[in-house]
């Protein structure tokens, strides 16, 4: 393959290598969630809901405070040996709690899989928004995204091989499955080599073009924070954020009290439609956007505010409706709703911040999603206790709704794809 065809498609092929990062980044995370039963039998400490909850908590505290960090060290140096790096370490962590059958050891190790895996999404987002301008970004990304949906089904398969083997093997599997593939990408992916340089200006082939050092960290900061716009998309992500993380953590709990279903059914269906929906919506919203911004600059966020808009009746559906086909409705719209959300955060961000404050700004953004899903999910924990699980699910509609109207009235982007400060 010559070398002009091999650059016309490498766009692609950074997609589908940060792809399988992506599903590794999930399926590391979550597999814990699976394996408490024979992790308790080696370590007694578990076998209290509270510890359990610590365990899993360290890591979402941890990973939410280091996302604006990651996007902050993500803007200034290679986003290969970020991510190549990322990758190694949360594998090796994965890997190690194989080999720790004491509570504080994996405390520490799930703290440093948080700062490791923060490092990802930041960089990979804005590597991917670099390659693709803006008739494929939308899709791209919403590729990528579903790598992140098939981390999390799979991340299901760690009981499996705990129960076939054991927890040990499942860790140790996983890690080292990590671990071979950061050094595939050390030999395929690469840095975009006209990251910094201006637009009328292209960097040389063989050079990468670096942005200043980290006294640039609060004019990065300053630059972000001191835009409306960008409080608009702060918002904008963090409200589907509340029922995006009630939907992880508890539909299955919702489907089986309103369907009368036992969990072992009502889980693997909770996560199924939601999973296969997200990804039809990710792939439809992502090929929509792209299409529609090559006709009007609003176009990304017009697609964005309809996947919002379905959340809307999906939540409505969730929370009150009793019977199978209203609740698997409602969960189907939700999955192609919030699949069209996810295809757009980062190409909208793109139309408002430069490539030097991009994964700065999704670091912003990661956190307060990721906060916003520790508060939601400890509310809803109270309104099971009260019964009022449907009742509380379906008024996370009213942010939504807000997001919706807030982003219509104010983003009004000039560029497809703001390439300066």
């Amino acid at each position: 393959m010559n070398q002009s065809k091999v650059k016309s498609i490498y766009p692609w092929i950074v997609v589908g290598l940060l792809w399988v990062v992506a599903l590794l980044n999930y399926m590391d995370r979550q597999m814990l969630s699976t394996m408490k039963v024979s992790m308790m039998i080696d370590i007694k400490e578990l076998e209290t809901a509270e510890n359990f909850g610590r365990l899993m908590a360290v890591f979402l505290w941890i990973y939410g405070f280091m996302s604006p960090v990651a996007g902050l060290i993500a803007d200034r140096i290679n986003r290969k040996w970020l991510i190549v790096g990322s990758l190694a370490v949360w594998s090796a962590v994965t890997l190690s709690m194989g080999y720790s059958n004491n509570f504080q050891v994996l405390y520490v190790l799930r703290a440093v899989m948080g700062v490791s895996e923060a490092l990802y999404i930041p960089a990979a987002l804005s590597l991917i928004a670099d390659y693709h301008k803006e008739g494929t970004r939308s899709l791209a990304v919403g590729i990528h995204m579903t790598g992140l949906y098939f981390g999390q089904a799979i991340g299901g398969f760690g009981a499996t091989v705990a129960h076939q083997f054991s927890w040990q093997t499942a860790f140790h599997s996983f890690g080292l499955i990590g671990i071979a593939y950061s050094l595939v990408l050390v030999f395929f992916l690469r840095e975009k080599k006209d990251r910094f340089a201006p637009s009328s200006q292209p960097a040389p082939e063989n050079k990468i073009v670096k942005i200043s050092g980290f006294s640039s960290v609060t004019k990065s900061l300053g630059m972000l924070l001191g835009t409306m716009s960008f409080w608009v998309i702060l918002f904008y992500f963090a409200a589907p954020s509340f029922p995006g993380w009630a939907t992880k953590n508890w539909l299955p709990t919702l489907f089986s009290e309103s369907l009368g279903m036992d969990m072992s059914k009502a889980g693997p269906l909770a996560t199924i439609t939601i999973a296969a929906s997200s990804f039809v919506g990710v792939i439809f919203g992502g090929i929509l956007a792209d299409r529609w911004i090559m006709k009007n600059l609003r176009g990304r966020i017009y697609t964005g505010a309809i996947g919002l808009s379905l959340l809307i009746p999906s939540l409505l559906l969730l929370g009150f409706g009793h019977g199978l086909i209203g609740i698997l409705g409602g969960g189907v719209l939700f999955g192609i709703g919030f699949g069209m959300f996810d295809a757009n955060n980062m190409p909208i961000l793109c139309q408002f911040v430069s490539p030097r404050h991009r994964a700065a700004g999704y670091g912003l953004m990661n956190l307060t999603g990721v906060f916003a899903g520790a508060f939601v999910t400890e509310l809803l924990g109270k309104s099971t206790d009260s019964g009022h699980l449907g009742r509380d699910m379906a008024m996370l509609a009213i942010p939504v709704a807000a997001a919706v109207l807030l982003q219509l009235l104010t983003l009004k982007p000039t560029t497809a794809n703001k390439e300066n400060d």
